[in-house]
């Protein structure tokens, strides 16, 4: 089974990417990090509690208010949602006490989601797909693109059409409230460069500056691609014999982790020359 790793920046166009490979023609499985992220912190997870005992007590704001629809304890008495923009604010920007609240996010957060995704990786495999998408939005960060056969990146070239989209999809964001999101990702093409640097074959950018026409076609120039390199009679082998599948999947996070040095060595070089 083809694991495609599909990440991007906010604002890129990441989101109708899965949503064109989970439709017909193609209708792809999606693991979706980004909803996986909000049922590890619904309200009496372990990663809710963690939430409010880290920034409850200098985040005034950090859950739901109380209202006629919404209990003190909430709902289900387990406690009130998230409010995520208040939480949003703690976390998304440039400055090192940003960073540090988003690190403390991120170790409560990625684990709990791992574990999910790992476990959906299995379903699906043992249902019989040629293919799962990983729409991850930190998919290098995260170090799971060492678990892809492809990454796919989303990116634009101007980075002022990343902002208008933003605040354009979310109106109620300020200009600098937009800039803190983006800023608070890796530059998307930093990730293009990443990706291309995969290879042939391994990795694959969605330059979605222009029309949704244009990005269908290329997405469709892509898919072709994949199913060329990863055909169903290959599925079908790895499906029924499940040592080669692991195999396989071990010889991928081999070359993955062979391709992540090779990237990380020409940063440094890159770096040195500054």
């Amino acid at each position: 089974m083809l694991l495609i790793g599909l990440t991007g920046s906010i604002a890129t166009g990441k989101s109708t990417v899965s949503s064109v490979l989970s439709s017909a023609p193609y209708s792809l499985p999606v693991i979706d990090a980004d909803i996986l992220a909000r049922k590890v912190v619904e309200p009496g997870t372990s990663g809710y509690n963690s939430i409010v005992k880290y920034f409850g007590p200098t985040t005034p704001e950090l859950l739901v208010p109380p209202s006629n629809s919404m209990p003190e304890n909430g709902v289900d008495g387990k406690g009130r949602p998230l409010n995520r923009p208040a939480l949003g604010k703690r976390v998304f920007g440039d400055s090192e006490e940003r960073k540090k609240d988003r690190a403390v996010l991120n170790s409560i957060v990625h684990p709990a989601v791992r574990n999910r995704i790992h476990k959906q990786i299995i379903w699906f495999y043992l249902t019989g797909n040629w293919a799962v998408v990983l729409d991850i939005p930190l998919l290098f960060e995260s170090a799971l693109d060492r678990m892809c056969g492809v990454v796919m990146v989303v990116a634009v070239r101007d980075p002022e059409v990343q902002m208008k989209r933003l605040m354009d999809r979310d109106s109620h964001l300020s200009h600098e409230d937009a800039q803190n999101r983006v800023l608070s990702q890796t530059d998307v093409r930093l990730k293009a460069r990443r990706c291309e640097a995969r290879g042939k074959g391994k990795g694959v950018v969605l330059w979605n500056d222009g029309s949704k026409v244009q990005l269908k076609a290329d997405i469709e120039a892509a898919i072709q691609e994949m199913q060329r390199s990863s055909p169903a009679w290959w599925n079908y082998m790895l499906l029924l014999c499940p040592p080669l599948a692991i195999a396989t999947g071990a010889w991928t996070a081999c070359q993955n982790i062979q391709i992540n040095k090779v990237w990380r060595e020409m940063e440094t070089r890159e770096k040195a020359k500054l």
